[in-house]
């Protein structure tokens, strides 16, 4: 046997990755391996044994130590497990004992920093006021993956807190994790609070990432990292043993280089959990398998709403939108240009306001889990004014003094608020303007580029506001690279109603394989 060599090996997109190879050199990596659809073509390289998941783990083991820790610095993984080569070695024994437990068995998936995991890491979301904590148990949705046989590699860093700090925040720092950068441009930012997810799997630090979203933090640092990012529909993959923001509008999703890739962990995630009732409503579609959503001509005789208001912002996007436009009515779509989507003068104050109100709620219930923690907001600002050198020295905590002042979710003002965005973004906003005009699916730009990281002043958004709606709604949103401006990735966002997963999939996959448009970093 070989011993373990390394080479440069060049990918079918033109990116250059450094691989492992073990026992011979027939054994690398198909050419075209990380040119789209990972999860499947690396499943055929194991079946045959030209590679093993502990290979597999130990190559993203490597690239995370020479160019995320060093080199570029990315910095966007928080934590490694350290018993990811263990748990690669076990599923590879498995797999030769009695075969693969399904698509993701022996796949290298990195977490979210706010992603409970029952194991040796730690779950913090970025602060330091939970390193001294472990959580009791993994969180639903790690069960699952577990279950499917993926390897949970490490996690990754996030906007601390999921980016409910403070008003001013740059995204992509935490104070455990520092600061993540882009690697499309190493002075730009990653955006969003799954920023560390977004530039982890752009930058090939493992096969896929899960993110989170509240409102734009899986979309946005897939749009910008030139990712697919798929937020559900709020309930379809559960939320326990997730730190909380909002009961209304959190949600984990997958963030990967594909459009398949992305389907196979959301198979693995989507189930009904009792622990949360979000999960188990009577509307939930029973179970299914998105991959049969996975078709290359699903746009055809599809009605297709383009939401102008939501571009503009800048005629370069608009140009990559413009030519997403026509890659779609290429493929037989019917382009309805523009549809009206009203929301409301009132939707973004009403938003922040309630997630302010369930915020409190929500994390006093997660902290009062944790032990060797704060167990209360009001206990957590306390330590973060204790710890002000390192925790508030870019930018405040004005959020969460605003949400200890909140009452409880039983508050009159919370209610008619709450009731009034989830009617302004749902029934009034997204489900009419697809009733109005008659359309199957909206798309719009996905955000604006990424801007420069600025630690005194805090984010600069470029434009772009695709995700406020399907977020406020609950509703799923699907992102695919769409092209770039200027080296910087753009994305096309998919919308629609209410568990249309399938529907959104069928549209984004369809796009997604006429255009080919995503492109790794030049790093």
């Amino acid at each position: 046997m070989q011993a373990l060599t390394y080479r440069i090996t060049r990918l079918a997109s033109g990116a250059w990755l450094l691989l492992a190879l073990a026992l011979s050199p027939a054994s690398a990596f198909a050419q075209d391996a990380w040119d789209g659809d990972a999860i499947a073509r690396l499943q055929a390289e194991m079946k045959s044994g030209a590679i093993t998941s502990r290979e597999l783990v130990r190559t993203f083991l490597t690239r995370i130590e020479t160019i995320d820790k060093h080199g570029p610095a990315i910095n966007s993984v928080i934590e490694v497990n350290p018993d990811a080569l263990e748990i690669a070695t076990q599923l590879d024994a498995e797999r030769a004992r009695s075969g693969p437990r399904g698509p993701l068995h022996g796949i290298p998936i990195l977490l979210k920093d706010n992603i409970d995991t029952g194991d040796k890491m730690l779950t913090t979301a970025g602060s330091l006021a939970l390193v001294n904590s472990r959580a009791p148990q993994d969180a639903f949705l790690v069960k699952r993956l577990r279950d499917a046989g993926a390897v949970i590699l490490g996690k990754t860093n996030l906007s601390e807190w999921a980016n409910f700090r403070s008003t001013h925040s740059t995204s992509g720092w935490s104070g455990r994790g520092g600061l993540t950068r882009n690697p499309y441009a190493l002075d730009r930012n990653s955006c969003g609070s799954s920023s560390g997810s977004g530039a982890a799997i752009a930058a090939y630090l493992a096969v896929a990432a899960v993110g989170s979203e509240t409102d734009g933090s899986i979309v946005c640092p897939s749009g910008i990292n030139g990712l697919v990012g798929i937020k559900p529909t709020v309930g379809l993959i559960s939320r326990s043993g997730v730190i909380p923001i909002s009961a209304s509008q959190d949600t984990a999703g997958p963030m990967a280089l594909s459009v398949a890739d992305a389907v196979a962990l959301l198979n693995a995630m989507a189930a009904p959990d009792p622990k949360d009732s979000a999960s188990t409503v009577a509307m939930r579609p029973a179970a299914t398998d998105y991959g049969q959503y996975l078709k290359a001509d699903g746009l055809r005789g599809a009605r297709v709403g383009v939401v102008r208001s939501l571009g503009g912002f800048d005629a370069r996007v608009d140009k990559v939108f413009d030519q997403a436009i026509a890659a779609m009515k290429a493929q037989g779509a019917e382009i309805i240009d523009p549809v009206e989507m009203k929301t409301g003068d009132k939707l973004g104050d009403d938003e922040l306001l309630v997630l302010k109100y369930e915020f409190k709620d929500g994390l006093n219930r997660y902290l009062a889990t944790r032990s060797d923690a704060p167990k209360t907001m009001a206990e957590l600002i306390a330590f973060n004014d204790k710890e002000a050198a390192r925790e508030l020295q870019h930018f405040g905590q004005e959020i969460f003094i605003d949400s200890e002042a909140k009452g409880p979710l039983s508050s009159p003002d919370y209610r008619k608020v709450s009731a009034r965005a989830k009617r302004a973004a749902g029934r009034d906003g997204i489900d009419a303007a697809m009733k109005k005009y008659k359309v199957d699916v909206l798309i719009a730009p996905t955000v604006g580029l990424a801007w420069k990281t600025d630690l005194i002043n805090g984010d600069h958004y470029t434009g772009g506001n695709a995700s406020q709606a399907a977020a406020v709604a609950g509703y799923p949103h699907i992102t695919v690279p769409a092209g770039f401006v200027e080296g910087l990735p753009v994305g096309v966002s998919f919308i629609g109603g209410a568990w249309t997963e399938g529907r959104l999939i069928q549209y984004a996959y369809s796009y997604e394989q006429a255009t080919k448009a995503r492109r790794p970093p030049k790093l």
